[in-house]
């Protein structure tokens, strides 16, 4: 079972943040808030998605402590732009504004889920992660926009592969 986990407190935010990660998927998932989540929800996981939400619905930002299991959560774990910077500040790094919203060019280093080389994606956030060394970093320069941490099976992207992206999304899933 994949565990979805929203972080949208606006109730519509799900549809356009969560549905879409839910329609890649199709079954086999389970979505649940980030305050329902529990020690049987994670144990029953096989993997993790951490979703976004829109530019002012940041509320997950003064709960962070919830999301605490991360560091030790033995599973694959992918948080997607407000899951990014979830996983970053859950990690020690620190979070930094800057505004992005629409298509980017962003240059892929390595391969990165199955994405390499130039790749148009669509960013929508006003924060970022400015993480510490346990992570490396595949692309963006002055601002990452797709990690690995170095020694746990946990990525993130800044950006929304739900809207060009998602075939890495499946390549999550199926790795």
């Amino acid at each position: 079972m994949i565990l979805v986990i929203n972080v949208c407190a606006e109730k519509l935010h799900y549809f356009e943040f969560v549905k879409p990660i839910e329609d890649i998927l199709v079954k086999g998932f389970v979505t649940k808030n980030y305050f329902d989540v529990n020690d049987e929800d994670l144990k029953k996981a096989k993997k993790v998605i951490i979703c976004g939400t829109s530019l002012k619905d940041d509320i997950f930002i003064e709960a962070i402590d919830r999301f605490d299991w991360i560091k030790d959560f033995d599973k694959p774990i992918l948080g997607i732009c407000a899951g990014f910077q979830i996983i970053g500040m859950t990690f020690g790094g620190k979070l930094k504004k800057k505004l992005e919203i629409g298509y980017f060019k962003e240059k892929f280093r390595k391969e990165f889920l199955g994405l390499k080389g130039e790749q148009e994606v669509y960013h929508l956030h006003n924060n970022y992660v400015k993480f510490n060394s346990d992570f490396e970093v595949f692309s963006g320069w002055e601002v990452a926009q797709a990690v690995k941490h170095k020694s746990k099976d946990v990525y993130g992207v800044l950006f929304h592969p739900e809207v060009r992206q998602k075939e890495m999304v499946l390549n999550f899933i199926e790795g």
